[in-house]
């Protein structure tokens, strides 16, 4: 090929790439490699469109071998740091983009991926600066402002956040990403009504934005009085061998195999499972492992991580290993839900449990996992797209830190605590502590949370429970734990803990009854607001189930009015917990593996018996 051919032959290629017909382009790329091995243009451009189409593997060898022909090009260099980064290698990553940046500082680009590099390595604050020089150099740009505002909201800057967000979008008023990330600050900042009409826009600008959907859908399970059926919205065939007795491959899918409230209570399942009925695969979908990871991963016949990986490339994946039973963590409840996925019908059975406490609304869901009552039948499956499956006593079974203190005496003065996330502290919440504080004389009140060591936090929620009748004084405000067992030593300031309404705690009720500490919950009429009665039944003290706020106020006045009966139960609550359902941890994993085959049994034709 003559050389004026070469030129015009890559040119055309180049045309096809920026029109966006990526086939048409490789295959002139690869003419053009064929004749020029050594064409800088042809490798750094390939290897452009190969990341553009998700090949990072490939993506990665192109651009190397563009770079060491080249090695002056700030550009292929930076665009190596992105393949490196998409491929999971972030501290290659880190200095293929320092070097870029460094050789040509204005290269807004190479900063904008440096800065997710170092997000993804949690170095928040290197980040931000990273941050500032994009938007320094390209202050029109309204996703460079966006960008910054999504670190500033991960580092719990709700204030600052909000102000790059109002800064994209007075860049470009039809910016989802920032209208999107506006809502994401607003509903981490605890103003979920706000929250709830932002996401409603992003819908209006976006109407399949499923991450908005699925987060209005979160947020709806904090505020008063909402409908029921407010947040229930309203595939394909499989191939596979239907003999319901022979061993199942079951895929877990989830953002949360690492530390995380979610591996608390599926670990135990996990470990605790049949390997001789039950192939195990884990489907991870974050960036941030740890040693729960590790422990995890061992569990699993089969394990992948997913994180960043787009919907069709997961689907591939997955329909290549044929799982016979697919197992939603999540539902609405995480920044990149995978739920449309599971609308395309990966596996036979599909099943949601634990992550989100309402149902998915996917047609293509077919049971999600509770109990009778968190759930109690028949009430409950009329609010469900799913079939509701009772498979247990307690859908939970938790699994304790092992680093935990060991409970001590309860304080005096009595001490109520609540440690639930801010956002479930609703005034009504608020108005009836109030009451109680009012009705045991001396008493006091500490909460935990994001964000409360700030000053501007602290005044903030201290003039709102003054508000809704909480007097000031008598409050402690503490700020999130470094550690988990820093946290449940925090459970020495507290004598009676009390549950949240509408949206019940999970997590920090089985830590707070670890802790020796009796939990007040107030029952309500679905999955969010029955949750504490489930674990306190599972623990053996019904009789901290409140039906009405006088109970309420009742139970935990006459639990604070007795030191003695709160020191035994102090010493006996651990030992109670370890002969209960919560830490059977085999039983309960052989009543989910009965369950998971009475759905495949039943999607083979068979009759499912009832759980």
């Amino acid at each position: 090929m003559s050389p004026a051919r070469l030129r015009r032959v890559l040119a055309d290629a180049i045309a096809h790439h920026r029109a966006g017909r990526l086939p048409e382009a490789e295959a002139l790329y690869r003419q053009v490699q064929m004749m020029a091995p050594r064409n800088f243009d042809a490798l750094h451009l390939s290897g452009l469109l190969a990341q553009q189409q998700g090949r990072v593997a490939d993506a990665v060898d192109l651009l190397g071998r563009a770079l060491r022909l080249d090695p002056r090009s700030e550009v292929c260099e930076m665009r190596l740091g992105l393949a490196l980064l998409a491929q999971g290698r972030a501290s290659r990553a880190e200095e293929r983009l320092r070097s870029a940046v460094g050789r040509k500082p204005a290269l807004a680009e190479g900063w904008e991926g440096l800065a997710l590099c170092l997000k993804i390595q949690d170095r928040l604050e290197d980040a931000v600066a990273c941050h500032q020089r994009v938007v320094a150099l390209r202050p029109g740009d309204a996703l460079g402002w966006c960008n910054f505002g999504l670190t500033l909201c991960s580092m719990g800057r709700i204030a600052d956040a909000l102000g790059c967000h109002e800064r994209a979008l007075a860049a470009d008023p039809a910016c989802v990403a920032a209208r999107f990330g506006r809502a994401q600050a607003l509903h981490r900042g605890l103003r979920l009504p706000e929250a709830i009409v932002e996401y409603e826009r992003v819908l209006a600008l976006a109407p399949d934005h499923l991450e908005a959907r699925s987060y209005r859908l979160l947020a709806l399970h904090y505020i008063d009085g909402v409908g029921r059926a407010a947040g229930s919205p309203a595939g394909r065939s499989l191939c596979c061998d239907r003999d319901p007795a022979r061993r199942l491959r079951v895929a877990i899918l989830s953002p949360d195999f690492r530390t995380h409230s979610c591996a608390f209570f599926i670990e135990p399942i996990i470990r605790n499972l049949d390997r001789g009925q039950f192939e195990l695969m884990l489907y991870f979908d974050h960036f941030r492992a740890d040693e729960v990871t590790a422990r995890l991963r061992a569990q699993a016949a089969t394990w992948r991580n997913f994180v960043g990986a787009p919907g069709d490339e997961v689907e591939r994946a997955i329909r290549a290993d044929a799982p016979d039973i697919l197992i939603d963590l999540a539902g609405h409840a995480c920044m990149t839900s995978r739920l449309a996925l599971f609308a395309r019908r990966l596996a036979p059975v599909q099943v949601t449990y634990l992550g989100y406490p309402d149902t998915t609304g996917v047609a293509a869901m077919d049971y999600r996992f509770t109990d009778g009552t968190a759930d109690p039948a028949p009430d409950a499956d009329r609010f469900a797209s799913e079939r509701l499956v009772r498979f247990a006593p307690t859908a939970w079974a938790y699994q304790p830190p092992g680093d935990a203190p060991e409970p001590a005496g309860p304080p005096a003065p009595v001490t109520f605590g609540c440690f639930n996330d801010l956002g479930k502290i609703t005034d009504s919440v608020l108005a009836l502590w109030g009451r109680l504080l009012g009705a045991v004389p001396g008493s006091r009140l500490v909460m935990k949370g994001r964000g409360l060591g700030e000053p501007a936090a602290r005044c903030g929620h201290l003039n709102r429970m003054q508000r809704m009748g909480v007097d000031p004084a008598r409050v402690e405000l503490l700020e999130r734990s470094a550690t988990i067992a820093e946290h449940l030593a925090l459970y020495q300031k507290v004598g009676v803990a009390l549950d949240s309404f509408p949206y019940h705690g999970t997590t920090t009720t089985c830590e707070a009854l670890w802790m020796g500490v009796p939990v007040v919950s107030l029952l309500g009429d679905r999955h969010v607001s029955r949750v504490g009665a489930s674990l306190l039944q599972a623990a053996g003290h019904p009789e901290w189930v409140a039906r009405d706020r006088d109970e309420f106020v009742r139970i935990a006045a006459s639990l604070a009015s007795d030191p003695g009966r709160l020191a035994s139960i102090r010493g006996s609550l651990r030992a109670e917990l370890m002969r209960g359902p919560l830490l059977d941890h085999a039983g309960q994993a052989d009543r989910f593996g009965r369950a998971l085959r009475a759905c495949w049994v039943e999607s083979c034709g068979g009759r499912r018996e009832a759980a």
